[in-house]
């Protein structure tokens, strides 16, 4: 049985009960993160946490995140349910403050804070070799994608037509540019250099994003962060997403075009590698 955290208390997965009126549940007044495990150790740990304390203030929530205290739960989890490799998924919401309202709840009402495991192939998975296809579906989330939350309504539709057109995923399109996948940072390569949009309100500021651009410049890659269309995309030599859990994962097909050569590209496959060795002498 696995064991799950809830506010403050250790208890099996069918145990955690959470109220029906937290905001979570009735405004998805929330945020969350997921932390990668690999060989019992967490990547890209601290990011995470700081992440999660810039979406916690963006939306109001009246909680400091004790970044010792967050890893020893996490940590715990791992040793708990003997995760050698999945994720932990964390989500802080506003709380339950006894009934359902529209305004925020005094600032003193208790957050609630759940984490739990998935155990997940991460590391040599099809996916490296065999490379996704996707398709474009119109971005018709809110304004603030910057900000973590658990509103993942529209990513899940946009995920299920890419699925219904058999596609593995979808990249999201507004204004005639790609903003990201549903899960994901999007990038292309052409002529040498790496392609992918420019931080801002549109695009989550993805934590494996940023590790891996850094890995992009220590290898003297080019990268230009801009917006890019689906056109572009077609026509790149060589496309991937990056995610906590996926690392950077080849697209090969793109709305039914071939991207490429229709095989995982060398730049998203060192990119792979170089994060992962990097990543894991940081671990935790």
């Amino acid at each position: 049985m696995r064991i799950v955290y809830l506010n403050g208390e250790y208890v099996p997965e069918n145990e955690a009960k959470i109220s029906i009126f937290d905001r979570g549940f009735l405004f998805a007044d929330g945020v969350y993160e997921v932390t990668t495990v690999v060989d019992g150790k967490l990547i890209g740990f601290d990011g995470h946490i700081n992440r999660l304390q810039r979406s916690l203030d963006e939306l109001k929530i009246s909680f400091d995140v004790d970044t010792a205290k967050m890893l020893a739960i996490h940590r715990e989890l791992v040793e708990r349910n003997n995760l050698q490799e999945g994720m932990i998924y964390l989500q802080i919401t506003r709380g339950n403050p006894g009934d359902r309202d529209f305004a925020f709840p005094p600032e003193d009402t208790p957050v609630t804070i759940v984490l739990f495991t998935q155990t997940k192939q991460v590391v040599g998975t099809a996916v490296e070799t065999k490379g996704l296809k996707v398709v474009t579906v119109e971005d018709l989330r809110w304004g603030r994608r910057d900000i973590k939350t658990v509103q993942l309504l529209y990513p899940s539709l946009a995920k299920m037509e890419a699925k219904s057109r058999g596609a593995d995923d979808a990249w999201l399109v507004q204004d005639g540019q790609v903003t990201e996948g549903t899960s994901n940072n999007a990038y292309i390569v052409k002529d040498g250099t790496i392609i992918t949009r420019n931080l801002s309100n549109d695009i989550l500021h993805g934590i494996t994003r940023g590790s891996v651009l850094e890995c992009a410049r220590s290898l003297q890659m080019k990268v230009e962060e801009r917006p890019f269309s689906p056109q572009e995309a077609y026509e790149a030599d060589e496309a991937f997403a990056t995610s906590a859990s996926g690392f950077t994962n080849p697209i090969i097909e793109i709305d039914g075009h071939t991207v490429g050569t229709g095989k995982p590209g060398p730049v998203g496959d060192k990119l792979r590698s170089l994060y992962l060795e990097e990543n894991m002498k940081a671990a935790v």
